[in-house]
């Protein structure tokens, strides 16, 4: 397990608590007390510090490198019924976007998301969750198909923003975004989205149209990162948390402003510390939102849907 900084309290008392057992295990000392004193102490730790965690925080945590990403997902919930498809039928596959046909029980869906590297290397070839346009035209080409047969589509975002390079914009990175928010809006099959780690500017966006979209707990969603923010504004990465507060993008934040529609919890410490149970949390959530989406027509989802977004963005002096 890898630690945040904020975090060292937590480590130094799991390796007290790994020393303690040894001790018990390679002596005849009784520490069984002790440990469990150490184990109480850990735990009341871990409360006070995953109970006040501040924006900035959260977005560390939602950048963990232990955190599950959106093929951890697609696999906990859909198993071996799991199949890839790959290519926007103009330029190429884009490694950076995953997507496919899966089910959940007897019901297909089509999943969608962005996916990150785990190490150096698949980082590289994932190109650290960044798409580019031909990323962007895949994911609607799978959209649009599972429109024609019906399928009802769920989004995993998880970006630190649509890549950002000269070739991207060559091959018209504005234009692949606009054009997936401009027709996940007239999709005429149920689509919900769940942020499960970052969620940052039009990269998010061009997978983040939906009848539902949901957070999980240690995510964010914002128009910009916080150190771009900082660098913008103050020209320098050192107000980060700074920036970070003032944009609102934790869950809790958008979900107050009505930019979500729910927030999905986590295990204690975060979504790497009982993967498991995430998964599940994750799945239900999914049955559920799609089980009551179901139930509508679909000129009323559509309608809905847009309305939706309209309405976002009021406010009172």
């Amino acid at each position: 397990m890898e630690y945040l900084d904020f975090e060292l309290p937590i480590k130094e008392l799991n390796e007290q608590l790994d020393k303690c057992q040894i001790i018990g295990e390679e002596s005849d000392v009784d520490v069984t007390e002790t440990c469990k004193n150490i184990e109480k102490k850990l735990e009341e730790t871990k409360k006070e510090i995953y109970g006040n965690l501040n924006a900035w925080q959260r977005v560390q945590l939602s950048r963990h490198p232990n955190r599950p990403y959106t093929l951890d997902y697609i696999k906990a919930i859909c198993g071996d019924s799991f199949l890839e498809l790959f290519g926007d039928r103009g330029v190429k596959d884009d490694k950076a976007m995953i997507g496919g046909l899966g089910k959940i029980g007897d019901q297909s869906f089509m999943f969608i998301g962005q996916q990150k590297g785990t190490n150096t290397k698949t980082r590289q070839y994932r190109n650290f969750g960044m798409a580019n346009p031909e990323g962007y035209r895949k994911a609607l080409r799978l959209m649009r198909m599972a429109e024609k047969f019906n399928v009802p589509v769920v989004t995993f975002v998880d970006t630190p923003g649509a890549y950002p390079g000269l070739e991207a914009e060559e091959r018209g990175q504005g234009e692949a975004i606009a054009r997936n928010i401009f027709e996940m809006f007239r999709i005429k099959v149920p689509i919900i989205v769940i942020i499960v780690g970052e969620g940052a500017s039009g990269g998010a966006l061009g997978i983040g149209v939906g009848d539902k979209v949901f957070m999980l707990e240690n995510t964010w969603y914002s128009v910009i990162s916080p150190e771009s923010c900082s660098s913008i504004l103050f020209r320098s990465w050192e107000y980060k948390e700074i920036a970070a507060d003032a944009l609102k993008l934790t869950s809790v934040d958008m979900k107050k402003n009505k930019l979500i529609d729910d927030i999905i919890p986590e295990p204690l410490g975060g979504a790497h510390y009982d993967r498991e149970a995430t998964f599940e949390t994750v799945k239900k959530t999914i049955v559920k939102t799609y089980n009551e989406l179901s139930k509508k027509k679909i000129d009323t989802l559509i309608n809905e849907r847009m309305d939706k977004y309209a309405n976002m963005g009021e406010f009172s002096e």
